[in-house]
């Protein structure tokens, strides 16, 4: 009896501590399946296919861009990308440089550069922008990976006030 016990709080424990971390292979899936993601994305970009582009994202997500209002939600997101993916000089790749998921797996993050291409409403100017990002993503019910957070910080400078 004592050993059934102790066997059965082995077998408990066990679980709770498998719960709460990813397996290695897990852990290595989920790395790849966010690399992958951003490949995607990049091709999204190329194709200027703005409702693929919006998909990557989460309904609650949160796009914030230098010298930009933030934009919440999902369809608000897609708005913002129709009106890009219109403009014949838009370009935007990603170039990732970090990837990392959580021990319980269920959150990752992805950094990187970017380069940016795109005419200046105001202007009718063509701007190139380049910079940094960090994507926030939580793993779907589904398996998939989904921005909550885009953040993205210029290192252009801005033009100069008149």
């Amino acid at each position: 009896m004592k050993r059934s016990a102790s066997l059965c709080t082995l077998a408990v424990v066990s679980l709770l501590l498998l719960a709460g971390f990813a397996s290695p292979k897990s852990r290595d899936a989920d790395l790849k399946s966010l690399r992958d993601n951003e490949s995607q994305w990049n091709q999204d970009f190329v194709a200027k296919d703005a409702a693929k582009i919006a998909a990557h994202y989460a309904d609650d997500a949160v796009l914030l861009n230098s010298g930009e209002p933030t934009v919440h939600g999902r369809t608000a997101i897609l708005g913002v990308f129709t009106g890009m993916v219109s403009d014949p000089a838009f370009t935007l790749k990603l170039t990732t440089v970090s990837v990392d998921v959580s021990d319980s797996g269920d959150l990752g993050y992805t950094r990187g550069t970017y380069v940016f291409t795109i005419t200046d409403p105001q202007s009718k100017q063509v701007i190139h922008d380049h910079g940094s990002y960090v994507t926030v993503y939580r793993k779907a019910a589904d398996g998939s990976w989904k921005a909550t957070t885009d953040v993205s910080l210029s290192e252009v400078a801005p033009p100069a006030s008149k």
